[in-house]
């Protein structure tokens, strides 16, 4: 016997995973998505697939006596189970995961079942390995399906420019349902448009599933996603402009997008435990940029055109500052993907943001990307701008960061056109070197 849990935001791909791996195999088996429907309805159903599979007739209303069936079938040969969605079977069955606890440990040494327990409610599906839930200890395998990153997202859109690549990557991300919708026959704004900046477009209803399926027992959810979306990050920050009625209602909120996994929470790598200095982001780059474009213009999105709301509401503000933004997060992405590939010299081991407080000048901020490692700090600046870099902005911008009091040894520079210069001095990548092919 064996056991394994997979779960995941929505549409991140588990239950094509688990079906392309059940084609690729030749063992029997029954891939059953649990219902929003009662026990009953669930134990017929599942009923259906035993006799689909197993020729053998059977019909049980009871849940818990259909999967102690199954689990004995398995005495004779091997086959695999899947139950997907396994929070809305939890919702109907009371004290189901003892259930499957009971049969695990009583099968564990004959039955040859191999039983995957599927999920997007990602809080449900951790809770599952918790050590004061039934399950706790009996699972084998434990997979977290998380998006695609941008390399591996613009597989899906091969013919585009690289610039049009982190264009189309920092509005649909890595989610591989969303990238499968792109047509590259289409220009980016074009794409945009259809696809979630026009009325009835198809991943508007899309979002609206996704988000509203989970957040209906988050109240609030709205106001902090579209606060976070103009660029609110502290906590303070946050609580005055979204209303939310306290303190403890907005960690609460917070909490719970967090471990949806479409909000990510940062402590800057030079004082992580400082609260104050926390900053929220949203991490889904579709729920970003629906909610900074989208959800606030939702009413003018009905009487305008959509050529004509695209160029009103988003395109300057999407290619000045958006896109510049989320080429940011591709190039944190990347310096990942290298360093995990041992490119990088000595690895880092933090990668995040560094707080500064200038006293000289009065000023305090955040430096958005800085590694740490053996030999100290590496700052990185990143410029997604037309013209190629100077070496005059180089060191203009290396005075600033010293000013400041950071001090690193090495300063590494990413432009998305590249650099006037040569100099062995810094660290100089450009766009192509980010996308370059992995052999």
């Amino acid at each position: 016997m064996q056991t394994c849990l997979i779960y995941g935001r929505r549409r991140v791909g588990k239950s094509e995973l688990i079906n392309h791996c059940l084609q690729e195999t030749n063992k029997k088996n029954i891939y059953f998505e649990c219902k929003q429907t009662t026990s009953t309805n669930n134990a017929l159903s599942i009923c259906e697939l035993i006799e689909e599979q197993f020729g053998i007739p059977y019909q049980n209303d009871d849940i818990e006596k259909v999967l102690t069936y199954l689990f004995k079938i398995a005495y004779k040969e091997e086959f695999i189970l899947v139950l997907d969605e396994y929070p809305y079977l939890r919702e109907v069955v009371k004290g189901i995961d003892s259930i499957i606890q009971k049969l695990v440990d009583e099968n564990r040494s004959e039955s040859k079942i191999k039983l995957i327990l599927c999920g997007s409610y990602i809080d449900i599906m951790k809770s599952l390995v918790e050590h004061d839930n039934p399950l706790y200890g009996r699972f084998d395998y434990i997979l977290e399906l998380k998006p695609m990153n941008y390399y591996e997202s613009q597989l899906f859109y091969d013919d585009y420019s690289l610039e049009d690549k982190v264009k189309i990557y920092s509005v649909f991300g890595g989610i591989p349902y969303y990238n499968r919708l792109i047509n590259t026959k289409k220009t980016v704004e074009e794409n945009i448009i259809h696809l979630i900046a026009s009325d009835g477009a198809r991943l508007e209803n899309e979002i609206s599933s996704f988000l509203y399926g989970q957040m209906t027992k988050i109240n609030n959810a709205n106001q902090v996603f579209e606060t976070l979306a103009k660029g609110y990050k502290k906590f303070k920050d946050i609580l005055d402009n979204s209303h939310v009625s306290s303190g403890p209602t907005l960690v609460d909120v917070l909490d719970k997008l967090i471990d949806m996994g479409v909000v990510m929470k940062i402590s800057p790598i030079n004082d992580s435990n400082n609260r104050k200095k926390i900053s929220y982001y949203i991490s889904d780059n579709l729920s970003d940029f629906y909610y900074k474009y989208i959800y606030p213009n939702k009413s003018k999105l009905k009487l305008l055109e959509s050529n004509v709301f695209f160029n009103k509401f988003i395109k300057q503000d999407f290619e000045t500052k958006y896109v510049p933004h989320k080429f940011e997060e591709i190039v944190k992405q990347y310096l990942v993907k290298e360093n995990i590939k041992g490119n990088i010299n000595p690895p880092f081991f933090e990668l995040g943001k560094y707080y500064y407080d200038d006293a000289k000048n009065k000023t305090n901020g955040e430096f958005d990307i800085v590694t740490l490692d053996e030999l100290g700090y590496i700052f990185y600046e990143v410029k997604f701008i037309n013209h190629k870099l100077k070496l005059s902005d180089i060191l203009k911008e290396i005075e600033q960061v010293k000013q400041t009091g950071l001090e690193c040894y090495k300063y590494g520079f990413i432009a998305k056109n590249g650099f006037s210069f040569e100099n062995s001095e810094y660290i100089l990548l450009n766009i192509d070197d980010i996308y370059k092919k992995e052999k």
